[in-house]
């Protein structure tokens, strides 16, 4: 079958099986806005963003209405924020979170990452600042996205940083408790975190890449699922294959895209993101894939098995269809953005330790769980160290986006809207870590980390 079958194919997809480009964005880095003076830098920030992006959101829509092929997202990442600010002076970055979310909605975004620091090796002073600025951030701004980088595989896990964000979730979710702490939604802590990851809430422009470049996310688990229904029954190496080839025809069309935004921008074309990014609409569910291999429900004994086997087809074709492959790359498990792990919660068949589990084979980690309000910070502390664990170890990104519902207990449901979704309030081990956290300091990286 040739390349244009392949596509017109992946195409065909698009009505019945869900298949979506999820998002093109714009990486720009701001290290030539730094100034002394915050005022100045505020304003070539704005200035920057508004020039690069003015054409963003009407190219996506030129595209999407030629091809046929839905782009449900135009986003920005800029460089952390952190590494521009610390310059200014000031005690509190608010002013700067504000800025972006001006310029985002100049240029009609409907997000902007980089409010971010990168810590995994200690605090500079703008990283201090930039971190005790975010709840305010969050709750105040509507487009703006954050993350904090707190541990990688060559400089271990800073548990210092990991103890105050869990202070800092908690801080977010009271100032946001009106809307069912929505603010932790838009704050992302991770390991070995990426520099050109397009997803939010957590991408942000690294410090290695070009000065502006275009990165693309695709997602298709509707596609995979309705794939898998041909091979039913079919023994495990076969159902794979099946997940490759369909992998490689829906990274052919991301492909398409991002190198037809790449040339109408004039920007350069930086990679594509195959990632099965799942919604809360029917038929868009990664747990109903794991399901379609023979499982009752997501969650039971033999999911991370099934997620491992389908995180790794997925990769191995979109490496074979491109070589712009990047970002995450692999299949997302976000609770409360896929309808078919929300049944699953539901059911009682998928807890927060199996979610755990999965995330040692998974895209990314710990994605949009929503636990008790009263959960206290030194819990939430223990949950980001777990997760940066599995990530240090294995040499792979994690991360934890978890919300905890003010004045919500086990039982109740989180209403978030739109792709954010809904879910029941998943319960925790109510034993203590809190001795654990409190230690704070650094837990070494691995003996594997070592390769020069």
């Amino acid at each position: 079958m040739t390349l244009y079958n392949n596509i017109f194919e992946t195409v065909r997809m698009i009505e019945k099986e869900k298949l979506d480009i999820r998002t093109i964005t714009m990486g720009i880095s701001l290290l030539d806005c730094i100034d002394s003076s915050g005022d100045k830098s505020r304003q070539r920030i704005y200035d920057k963003i508004t020039g690069y992006a003015q054409n963003l959101v009407k190219v996506g829509d030129q595209i999407e209405m030629e091809y046929g092929i839905p782009i449900i997202n135009k986003r920005i990442a800029v460089t952390p924020i952190a590494l521009i600010a610390s310059a200014s002076g000031e005690d509190n970055y608010f002013e700067f979170a504000k800025i972006l979310d001006k310029a985002a909605k100049e240029v009609g975004v409907n997000f902007i990452g980089g409010f971010s620091a990168l810590v995994q090796k200690g605090f500079a002073n703008g990283d201090r600042i930039l971190i005790d600025s975010i709840p305010q951030a969050l709750n105040e701004t509507e487009r703006v996205c954050s993350s904090v980088n707190i541990a990688s595989t060559k400089a271990g896990i800073n548990m210092d940083a990991v103890k105050l964000m869990g202070k800092i979730i908690k801080d977010t979710a009271y100032l946001s408790r009106d809307r069912d702490s929505l603010g932790c939604a838009k704050l992302v802590i991770f390991a070995n975190a990426v520099d050109d990851n397009p997803f939010m809430a957590g991408a942000f422009h690294g410090v290695g890449e070009p000065e502006v470049v275009v990165n693309v996310g695709v997602s298709g688990p509707g596609v995979v699922k309705c794939a898998m229904e041909k091979v039913k029954g079919e023994p495990l190496h076969i159902v794979a294959e099946n997940i490759k080839k369909t992998a490689f025809k829906i990274t052919r069309a991301g492909q398409l895209i991002g190198n037809e935004v790449s040339n109408r921008l004039g920007v350069p074309f930086g990679i594509l993101d195959l990632s099965l990014a799942p919604t809360p609409e029917i038929g868009d569910s990664v747990a109903r894939i794991l399901e379609e291999m023979g499982l009752e429900a997501c969650g039971t004994h033999g999911t991370t098995a099934a997620l491992a086997m389908l995180n790794d087809a997925v990769k191995k074709g979109g490496i074979m269809a491109s070589s712009s492959v990047g970002g995450l790359s692999g299949a997302f498990i976000p609770v409360s953005e896929d309808e078919g792990m929300i049944s699953a919660v539901q059911n009682g068949a998928l807890t927060f330790d199996k979610l755990e589990a999965m995330t040692s084979v998974c895209s990314v980690g710990l994605d949009m769980i929503a636990v008790p309000g009263d959960t206290k910070e030194s819990t939430i502390s223990a949950i980001i160290a777990d997760e940066a664990a599995i990530g240090v170890i294995n040499n792979k990104t994690t991360a934890v986006r978890v919300i905890p519902v003010h004045g919500k207990g086990v039982g109740e449901t989180a209403e978030f809207g739109g792709l954010l979704g809904y879910m029941p309030i998943m319960a925790l081990n109510e034993f203590s870590s809190e001795e654990f956290i409190n230690r704070g300091g650094r837990i070494p990286a691995p003996i594997h980390s070592f390769k020069n």
